[in-house]
């Protein structure tokens, strides 16, 4: 029998050579060597046939056009809630604030009242100072003035039933009103009190004969009237600036609380002559 030959491979062997002789040749045509498998994580098999692996010369995609996506433009709704979602952490638009010159023509439109100040200082030292005129010739006999004693016997002639009482209301409210009011001072509370005091004593004239008397007759009331007028007037319009009261609301721009003392005055007036005198002063009370 002849031998045969040792380097004829067995055929397990021949695969193997197969394999190695497959690698050289990868080996010449890459110009790479073999590396371990460890070496290139990546590669699920270190012997990947070369026709499988991927063609790394390729451009590789790097748009949305290129890799076929159309592109997602947010719709009206998404940019709606956007905006909702971040709308506390967005900085809201500065508020036009208005220049320097609209600020000083504003104030200077506010603080332009010409002479209607004076005028009212003027209005309360009139009426004021006439009420504060006839109650001290009934407090104290000044400028040849019954006093107190006088006054109350005029009242209780006048047909007041309680004449103490009518004496120290008719007083109080003319010297305290009549001096506050020309100060400007508590102003609707003084120009209510005085208006109060010249309504009865309009209504106490005006009884004294029958028939309405204006400017005529033993019950002639028009200075009454017209200090009657005057006091609701500085009621609605205020004192002005200069007053004590220049820092309050009803100093310069008087609103529903005016209407509110003129009305509580009037009301006082008709109580107190209800309860201290009565009888109807259209008709005559003698």
């Amino acid at each position: 029998m002849t031998d045969k030959p040792k380097d004829t491979p067995e055929p397990s062997q021949a695969g193997d050579a197969a394999a190695f002789t497959a690698e050289q040749s990868e080996v010449s045509s890459t110009g790479r060597g073999v590396s371990s498998p460890f070496d290139s994580p990546t590669d699920q098999s270190p012997r990947v046939a070369h026709s499988e692996r991927p063609e790394l010369t390729k451009d590789v995609p790097r748009t949305d056009d290129e890799l076929g996506l159309d592109p997602e433009v947010p719709t009206k709704a998404d940019r709606a809630g956007a905006t909702a979602s971040y709308r506390y952490a967005s900085i809201p638009p500065a508020a036009n604030t208005p220049s320097d010159t609209g600020r000083l023509r504003r104030r200077t439109s506010e603080n332009r009242r010409g002479t209607l100040d004076f005028g009212l200082f003027l209005l309360r030292l009139i009426v004021g100072g006439t009420f504060l005129y006839h109650g001290l010739q009934k407090l104290a006999g000044w400028f040849h003035g019954p006093g107190l004693d006088g006054t109350r016997d005029m009242m209780e002639r006048g047909g007041w039933d309680h004449p103490t009482v009518s004496t120290i209301l008719v007083t109080a409210g003319e010297v305290g009103g009549g001096a506050l009011v020309v100060l400007g001072l508590a102003t609707p509370l003084a120009a209510g009190a005085v208006l109060a005091v010249m309504l009865d004593a309009w209504a106490w004239k005006q009884g004294m004969a029958p028939g309405f008397q204006y400017k005529a007759g033993p019950g002639a009331v028009e200075l009454e009237s017209i200090l009657a007028g005057i006091s609701a007037v500085v009621i609605l319009t205020g004192p002005g600036r200069w007053s004590f009261d220049r820092n309050r609301g009803w100093a310069t721009r008087p609103f529903a609380g005016s209407f509110v003392i003129l009305l509580l005055a009037i009301a006082a007036a008709a109580g107190a002559y209800w309860y201290l005198h009565g009888g109807n002063p259209l008709v005559g009370i003698g």
